[in-house]
């Protein structure tokens, strides 16, 4: 189901613990160009406003369900994702418990064994003589209790080392092991912005199907994203074959391209 509307608005119409997980990456207040949003909110009040929609994606949440929650920063404003969190999960009021914090790194190099330096993924430069550039965001995992169970092995890698595999009583003879918490997941290459991602601030499908998988539920999902943008997350419920998907966005240009993208066939 896909809402055209304010998240403020729709969520409350959502039956209590109608959703099993949540993904999403909400405005970051960073000043970013949004069709129909003001990102330029002062910092308390920008605060304020996620406190009141995270208040309902408690609501909506089921006792055991999991929220990931996409956010990133700007080198100059660096504290506030944390100063979101913080907001969620501290004080007489707290929301939610963070259960894990993962790092979704969209560009790294690294080292092989044979000493040849690789790098992949993609960045935007910066030019700039303070600051390197910002190759990672934060994916925090928001959760009632903080016990929620998940199906690590889902959401795994094989093992490099493969006599690991024997020696450790824990795999089950299975070559999965947790893929911890660093993602690197990087952005698909595009010939036009305009019109390949026609928004300032997406996230990748396979960044939403990775939550799905570590969530555990599998088909029986009910998945719900309340930014939900040009429909990233949308697009891999479809993909993942989730129970039931539903997607808020105040945006009727970024909507209407959730459609079309919905249209298309599973890749």
């Amino acid at each position: 189901m896909l809402y055209h509307g304010d998240c403020l608005k729709v969520l409350p119409t959502l039956a209590e613990g109608s959703v099993d997980l949540v993904v999403t990456s909400p405005p970051y207040n960073l000043g970013i160009n949004y069709r129909s949003f003001d990102d330029t909110a002062g910092r308390a009040e920008f605060i304020e406003w996620c406190k009141a929609w995270a208040a309902e994606l408690k609501r909506v949440l089921t006792d055991d369900g999991s929220f990931f929650l996409n956010v990133g920063a700007a080198p100059a404003n660096p504290l506030m994702p944390h100063q979101i969190v913080l907001a969620f999960t501290e004080g007489p009021g707290a929301l939610f418990t963070l259960q894990n914090t993962f790092h979704w790194i969209k560009s790294i190099t690294v080292e092989t064994r044979g000493g040849e330096q690789i790098s992949a993924g993609h960045f935007k430069p910066i030019n700039s003589q303070r600051f390197v550039n910002d190759c990672h965001e934060y994916v925090f995992h928001l959760t009632k209790s903080g016990n929620v169970k998940l199906d690590r092995r889902a959401a795994g890698v094989p093992y490099q080392d493969k006599s690991n595999i024997a020696r450790w009583g824990h795999t089950g003879g299975v070559d999965k092991r947790c893929r911890g918490n660093t993602w690197f997941i990087p952005y698909d290459t595009i010939k036009s912005r305009e019109n390949d991602r026609p928004h300032p601030a997406s996230f990748p499908i396979a960044l939403v199907e990775q939550c799905i998988r570590l969530h555990g539920k599998g088909e029986e999902t009910r998945l719900l994203d309340p930014f939900l943008g040009i429909g990233s997350s949308a697009v891999a419920a479809k993909r993942q074959g989730v129970k039931e998907f539903t997607g808020i966005e105040l945006d009727d240009y970024y909507l209407s391209v959730t459609k079309d993208r919905l249209e298309e066939p599973v890749a």
